[in-house]
């Protein structure tokens, strides 16, 4: 059988480890493109990696995979998705908060036979919520504790005029619902899409960020009450090079991606 062919969208710190491992060798799979916004700076680091990968524009992905991994700033999730959707074919995501309010990517992988797929990502248990989403659920709610440099930037901060600098306690900086969330924090808080979307949705589900000096990894916390399961689950995630990423969603990515291929699938 013919390898899946696998595009990356982006070579930060995910698409980077993404790269390295299907450069190495995944059974049922190839790297077959890649795009990045600074093209020389990838060329670059694939070239010193010994990677021999072609850089591409977005748009001609269709033509040389058969799967996108969009692993780049939300603001380009539209132009990696839209052509892979229109050929028919899938996109996994990891800007998941960059979705909700494009509903519209969801009805075209429908209508054309597409796919999108949300990894795990940085959180655990979506599994359980999603088994408990064919039931009821009756309340979700997450909460996220990040060392202050893992949230500078974040819009939501910047609009409210919300410092994170030199603080000594932890600092609750956002209450509200996913969407707000997703919205605020694009970079910060994609978990929390993905697990609205697993459960009741964007709106029902509700988050609290805190951002804490004491901290040195990227700590969730989810709590969801159904009619099937009540359960509690906490993750602990150690940064990658990128502070406001752990070095767990890559891996969840390629575990999601041997999935696809592999004579043995665990997890729904």
């Amino acid at each position: 059988m013919r390898p899946t062919r696998v595009a990356i969208a982006g070579l930060g710190a995910i698409g980077r480890a993404l790269a390295r491992k299907l450069a190495q060798g995944l059974p049922g799979l190839a790297l077959a493109c890649a795009a990045s916004g600074d093209r020389a700076k990838a060329r670059a680091w694939l070239d010193a990696q010994g990677i021999a990968c072609p850089l591409i524009e977005p748009e001609a992905f269709p033509q040389h995979c058969d799967l996108a991994v969009e692993c780049a700033p939300a603001r380009v999730l539209e132009a990696i998705c839209r052509p892979m959707l229109e050929a028919g074919k899938q996109v996994m995501v990891l800007s998941a908060g960059a979705l909700l309010p494009r509903p519209d990517l969801v009805a075209l992988a429908k209508s054309r036979g597409g796919q999108i797929i949300v990894p795990t990502g940085a959180l655990l248990g979506l599994d359980a919520v999603t088994a408990a989403a064919e039931g009821q659920i009756h309340s979700v709610r997450m909460i996220t504790r990040k060392p202050p440099r893992g949230l500078l930037g974040a819009p939501y901060l910047e609009q409210n005029g919300i410092s994170v600098d030199g603080l000594n306690e932890a600092k609750r900086v956002f209450v509200g619902t996913a969407r707000e969330a997703a919205a605020g924090f694009p970079a910060n808080v994609n978990v929390a899409a993905a697990l609205s979307l697993a459960g009741i949705g964007p709106d029902a589900t509700a988050v609290e960020i805190w951002a804490d000096p004491a901290l040195e990894r990227n700590c969730h916390t989810i709590e969801v009450d159904s009619d099937s399961a009540r359960f509690t689950l906490s993750i602990e995630n150690v940064p990658s090079e990128n502070p406001k990423t752990g070095r767990i969603t890559a891996l969840s990515v390629l575990a999601a991606l041997r999935k696809l291929t592999s004579p043995l699938r665990v997890g729904t």
